[in-house]
């Protein structure tokens, strides 16, 4: 029997190890660009003005619509605007603070709270009555409810049937 080793670059011989798993390194790679892959693409990364957040969003479809209940920590009714377009209800908060505090007595080391715009887009997957849509913002909660747009249910109709 021919032993393969020889047949192996210089440097790889550890390919034929017990238990290795060759596609392991680039599986972990995949899994880290992934994970990577939505950080500063929407949003700056230091709260400022130039992309937007996305708030985390729970949402049920029921028979009457749409509830959906998003993450707005530390935002005021104010700061809120919701619009339904064209079956797509748009979420859009912003902080709009123009104020600097200096203090000599504090010397921060770490600041992660962060000011900035929340922007999140769903489609509704029926049209939606927007003239009766709610809204709710309580703790940090908006919870939204989209109900459909109603119709008047399709009546049969008989035809009928003759001869000629």
């Amino acid at each position: 029997m021919t032993d393969f080793r020889s047949l192996i670059p210089f440097g790889r011989s550890n390919l034929f190890r017990t238990g290795f798993d060759p596609f392991a390194e680039m599986r972990k790679e995949m899994d880290r660009l992934s994970d990577d892959l939505g950080r500063g693409w929407l949003t700056n990364g230091d709260g400022g003005n130039r992309g937007f957040n996305l708030p985390r969003v729970d949402i049920a479809e029921t028979d009457q619509g749409l509830e959906l209940t998003a993450e707005l920590p530390g935002f005021d009714e104010k700061d809120v605007s919701l619009d339904v377009q064209d079956d797509i209800l748009t979420i859009k908060a912003e902080h709009k603070e123009d104020r600097e505090e200096k203090d000599e007595k504090k010397n921060y080391h770490l600041i992660e709270r962060s000011r900035g715009s929340y922007l999140r887009r769903v489609a509704l997957p029926f049209e939606a009555d927007a003239d009766k849509a709610s809204a709710h913002l309580e703790k940090g909660l908006l919870k939204v409810i989209v109900p459909r747009l109603a119709t008047e249910a399709s009546k049969p109709r008989q035809i009928p049937v003759g001869s000629k």
